[in-house]
């Protein structure tokens, strides 16, 4: 059999200071750099020698589907906004000019969607809990302040503004002390996501000390822990020759030994990043702790908007042990206008891709838009009543009662998130209007209390659960 070599290069990442330095970025004009660095300006730019060199290939840009990824283009900021900072960079004026600037542009782009500040945070004890969401019953968020960061940025990604210093729009937190306690009094919770940024930009030693904690009594009813994270694919070293990725597979294998389950959230975007022989060799050692690997990604014009694009991806992950899990709608955040595909054209490429796998594969969700009353799935489109018209349904909603529902939207080619779309067959509006006009009225987040019967400890027989 064929041994194959994985490169043990250390991490180097580069950021807008480094666009002149990174090699490849030499055959490019120079008008297209100074373009980069304006847009850079304004939305985040991080990417690695791993993305540089292994994912992108170069003789396909400005085309390339990985360099769409992680690289800035012009036409991500609207043509004033783009007039307008790229003449600040041109003068070379400084950077306090071309921040103020940058934050003016910023704050018109919908820098946090879904109410994310105003109804996810809770709080404990009278005080909000800083660097926690809580949207949906069973699952808390919590935002690491050691993982605000990634090894790359997506140019699609609606966190970005955890990355460009709006620092009163970013969730962070120290206070592991403050979840646990916080958990303790809402056994309504079984799942909590480690988010960011990326978990795991942190080292091992520093995620322990988040982990650990969540392991020890008076959380029987937290049963799984994930953590979402783009590092298998933009940093597959990570889990296979960091210094610490040992260390790292230990901690995943003493997760489970304590009786919970534990689930890498990965974002693959494209086959291409699970094809390298570093993310195949990742992917081969989290499974064998025990965990397993659920892979997302939002539909992304330029990058991934065809049914072949992802149901070869689908294929690749199921047939490396990966379960594949979700196909997001591009938030209304950001540089969307870029990225948004159509809901129409968007069921058709699920539904395409859908059909191009076998069952093991569709274990997958989608399209779903995490939209401020929950996670809302386009089933498809039909005719009822002569009046064409998209299905919908909750996968989690804000009310649980919510979930499953099916309910109608009036048939629109050109919508693109869940705000554009108007109730079908005549009706004034959505089921759950009226309770998110209520929810809304309650500010920030509502507790939820002690709304599910206690869950009785399962015995354990190594990993498996016998109740």
């Amino acid at each position: 059999m064929r041994t194959t070599r994985i490169s043990t290069n250390k991490f180097r990442a580069y950021q807008r200071k480094d666009i002149d330095s990174i090699p490849q970025i030499q055959s490019l004009s120079a008008d297209d750099r100074l373009a980069m660095k304006a847009v850079s300006a304004v939305l985040p730019f991080r990417v690695n020698k791993y993305v540089v060199e292994q994912l992108i290939r170069w003789d396909r840009v400005p085309d390339d589907p990985l360099y769409q990824l992680t690289f800035p283009q012009r036409e991500m900021l609207a043509p004033e906004d783009f007039s307008a900072i790229v003449e600040l960079v041109r003068a070379e004026a400084s950077e306090t000019e071309i921040s103020a600037q940058a934050r003016e542009i910023q704050l018109r782009m919908n820098p946090h969607p879904a109410g994310q500040l105003e109804l996810n945070v809770p709080s404990l004890d009278g005080e909000v809990l800083a660097g926690v969401q809580h949207k949906y019953r069973e699952t808390v968020l919590f935002f690491p302040s050691q993982g605000q960061t990634c090894h790359a940025y997506c140019t699609y990604c609606f966190r970005w503004p955890q990355f460009v210093g709006l620092d009163e729009l970013k969730f962070a937190s120290r206070e592991v002390e403050n979840l646990v306690a916080y958990l303790k009094l809402h056994r309504e919770v079984s799942s909590v996501l480690f988010t960011g940024g990326d978990p795991l930009i942190m080292k091992t030693a520093v995620l322990r000390r988040y982990i650990e904690p969540l392991l020890g009594p008076g959380l029987e009813h937290l049963t799984s822990i994930r953590l979402g994270t783009k590092a298998t694919a933009y940093w597959p070293q990570r889990f296979v020759t960091d210094v610490d990725a040992d260390d790292l597979m230990r901690l995943f294998e003493e997760v489970r030994q304590a009786g919970k389950a534990l689930a890498l959230m990965s974002h693959y975007s494209h086959p291409r990043e699970l094809e390298t022989p570093a993310a195949q060799a990742a992917l081969q050692r989290i499974q064998a702790t025990g965990s397993v690997v659920r892979c997302q990604a939002p539909l992304i014009r330029r990058v991934n908007d065809s049914a072949a694009i992802w149901s070869d991806m689908w294929r690749l992950q199921v047939q490396l042990g990966a379960v594949p899990y979700y196909m997001f709608v591009e938030r209304d955040t950001g540089p969307k206008r870029y990225f948004e595909v159509p809901l129409a054209r968007a069921t058709e490429i699920f539904r395409e891709a859908y059909a191009l796998v076998s069952g093991l594969a569709r274990t997958v969700r989608g399209p779903s838009m995490s939209a401020t009353p929950g996670k809302v799935k386009l089933v498809g489109t039909t005719e009822v009543r002569g009046e064409k018209v998209f299905v919908l349904t909750f996968e989690q909603g804000r009310d649980p009662a919510w979930v499953g529902r099916p309910f109608f939207a009036r048939f629109d080619p050109q919508a693109t998130w869940l705000d554009q779309l108007e109730p079908a067959f005549g009706e004034q509006e959505f089921f759950f209007a009226q309770e998110m006009r209520t929810i809304k009225q309650q500010g920030r987040h509502r507790p939820w209390g002690e709304t599910v019967p206690p869950r009785r400890k399962p015995v354990l027989f190594g990993h498996v659960e016998w109740d």
